[in-house]
């Protein structure tokens, strides 16, 4: 690859050079995927509501809570998760570039139940209580 192209003319040798992508097969036959509380069909309480969720209840095991306070660890989350609902496989916080934290945690559940309960019962919930 040549580096000293601009990025656009980059990206757009790398699309021609792609094959073609397969079409999905009618009846939507892929995999259900995993969701968050801004209607991915999964989610969890954050610190403030999030925006309403339309559609049926989520398939998977894993959420995304958003909207937590910039003081909240890892371990907090995971504990509020394991102790409430189940046990987990992962707990992820996003940072941004500057490594602040972006009020964001992805939460691997071990059962696709358990991501099911998370959702029901902590979707559009304060946690903390505090609201803020």
């Amino acid at each position: 690859m040549n580096l000293d192209k601009p990025l656009d003319d980059i990206i757009g040798e790398k699309r021609k050079s792609r094959a073609p992508r397969r079409s999905r097969p009618a009846g939507g036959a892929r995999k259900p995927s995993t969701g968050n509380v801004n209607n991915n069909n999964n989610g969890a309480a954050a610190a403030a509501p999030a925006p309403a969720v339309s559609g049926s209840v989520h398939v998977g095991d894993k959420i995304i809570v958003s909207g937590l306070p910039t003081d909240v660890n890892e371990a907090q989350v995971r504990e509020l998760f394991q102790t409430t609902v189940g046990p987990l496989r992962s707990c992820v916080l996003t940072y941004d570039a500057r490594g602040q934290f972006k009020g964001t945690a992805t939460v691997h559940f071990r059962k696709a139940e358990h991501a099911t309960k998370a959702y029901t019962e902590y979707n559009k919930r304060v946690v903390d209580g505090s609201g803020s």
